[in-house]
C-alpha cells in the first residue's frame, strides 16, 4: 500500500510541475485532464503527508521521551505521542478507503427513473413525492435537474417520471437510491382510516455518452406524434413526440417534454444509451455475483430497500438497519444522511474483502 503511496505522491508532484507550464494552458482538453487528476490525487496525497508527519511525531516524541528528564516535558511528549498514534490509525484507514478501486462511473451525471408500483393511484403520489423529493436534494447540492419523460395521472400523481440530474459525482451519490421504495400510511381517499402500503421503484442509470454505446440506426425505429396529456402551447398541436424502439432489446422510450422534435429525439436517445449502458453493467454484476452482493446499492433493483412509514413518522432503510424519526424532513429532501450511512457501509464491505484477499 505505501510502495503506492509514494508512487501517488510522485505523480502529484510532476502534475503539479506540469501545470505550472505556460504553455500547458494552450491545450484545454489535455489541461482538463491534467486538473482532474489533480483532483482526484488531491485527497489521498493530503492524507497521505498527514500521515507521514505524523510519524515523524512519534519519532520525536519517543526520542524525546529518551532524553528528557523534566517531568512535564515528557507529559507532554506522551501526550504528543498518543495523539499520533490515533491520528495514525484514523489516517491508515481512511488512506485504504481511499485507495479502494473507484467505480468508473461514479463521476457521471445520471439518469433516474422512478415507477408506481403497486398501489395504484396511491403509489403514483408516493412516485410523484420521491420525485420532489429528489429535486429538493438536488438543489440543495446545486444540481442541475431535467425532466425527460413523465406519465402524470389526473390527481397529482406521476405512474412514471425520468429525469436527467447534472452535477459533479452525481452517480456516485444517487447509485446508493435504486431499488423499490415502500411506503406505509392512510390515504387520502381510505375513510376507513387504514394504512395501506405501496410500492415505488427507483433506477439510477449513469448517462453514457456517444463513444460509451454505439446505437445502430438499423436497430432502431423512430416514430414521431403529437404529445399527449397536459402541455403549453403548441405541444399538443405538432407531431413533436418522439418514440424510439430498440429492436435487438426490445427497448421502448418516449419524450415529449419538449416543444421542439429535435429537442425530444436527442433526449430519447440519451435515455436509449443510458438503458443500454445500464444493461451492460448489470451483466458485469450478474458475472460477479459474489462482488455485487458485498456492496450497498449495487445489487437487485428488485430488493426492497427502504420504508417510508407516516404514521410513526419515520424512514428505515433496511440494507443497513438504519432508521430515522425525521419523514417530514427526508420527503422535503434531506437524505444526505441515508446516503452517507450508505457510503460508510459499502465501504466498510469493501475493506473487510480487501482485507481478506490479503490475508
Amino acid at each position: 500500500m505505501f510502495d503506492r503511496l509514494e508512487d501517488l505522491l510522485i505523480r502529484f508532484e510532476e502534475l503539479m510541475s506540469e501545470l505550472s507550464e505556460p504553455d500547458v494552458a494552450n491545450d484545454p482538453a489535455h489541461f482538463r485532464k491534467l486538473m482532474k487528476e489533480q483532483s482526484d490525487l488531491t485527497p489521498i496525497v493530503e492524507a497521505y503527508r498527514e500521515y507521514k508527519q505524523c510519524n515523524q511525531n512519534i519519532e520525536d516524541s519517543l526520542a524525546m521521551l529518551e532524553e528528557e528528564s523534566d517531568e512535564e516535558m515528557r507529559e507532554m511528549a506522551k501526550e504528543e505521542l498518543n495523539d499520533a498514534k490515533s491520528r495514525v490509525e484514523e489516517l491508515t484507514t481512511q488512506l485504504k478507503i481511499l485507495l479502494l478501486p473507484k467505480d468508473p462511473n461514479d463521476d457521471k451525471n445520471v439518469i433516474v427513473e422512478i415507477r408506481a408500483g403497486a398501489g395504484g393511484d396511491e403509489a403514483a403520489l408516493f412516485a410523484a413525492e420521491i420525485y420532489r423529493m429528489y429535486q429538493h436534494y438536488a438543489e440543495g447540492r446545486n444540481w442541475k435537474s431535467e425532466l425527460m419523460e413523465v406519465d402524470e395521472t389526473g390527481i397529482g400523481g406521476m405512474k412514471s417520471v425520468t429525469f436527467m440530474l447534472t452535477g459533479a459525482g452525481a452517480y456516485s451519490v444517487m447509485k446508493y437510491e435504486s431499488g423499490v421504495h415502500r411506503v406505509q400510511r392512510v390515504p387520502e381517499t381510505e375513510s376507513g382510516g387504514r394504512i395501506h402500503t405501496s410500492t415505488i421503484s427507483v433506477a439510477v442509470m449513469p448517462e453514457a455518452e456517444e463513444v460509451e454505446v454505439e446505437i445502430d440506426e438499423k436497430d432502431i425505429r423512430i416514430d414521431v406524434m403529437r404529445a399527449s396529456g397536459n402541455g403549453g402551447q403548441c405541444v399538443n398541436t405538432t407531431d413533436s413526440a418522439v418514440r424510439l424502439t430498440h429492436y435487438p432489446t426490445g427497448i421502448v422510450v418516449y419524450s415529449q417534454t419538449e416543444k421542439s422534435q429535435l429537442q425530444n429525439k436527442a433526449k430519447a436517445f440519451a435515455l436509449l444509451r443510458a438503458k443500454l449502458y445500464d444493461m451492460e453493467c448489470q451483466k458485469a454484476h450478474d458475472a460477479e455475483a459474489q462482488a455485487r452482493r458485498s456492496q450497498i446499492g449495487t445489487g437487485d433493483r428488485s430488493e426492497k430497500i427502504r420504508t417510508y412509514n407516516f404514521p410513526q413518522g419515520r424512514v428505515t432503510d433496511h440494507r443497513i438497519n438504519l432508521t430515522l424519526y425525521k419523514l417530514d424532513r427526508v420527503m422535503n429532501g434531506d437524505i444526505q444522511e441515508i446516503i452517507d450511512a450508505c457510503i460508510a457501509a459499502d465501504q466498510a464491505a469493501k475493506l473487510v474483502k480487501m482485507n481478506q484477499n490479503q490475508a
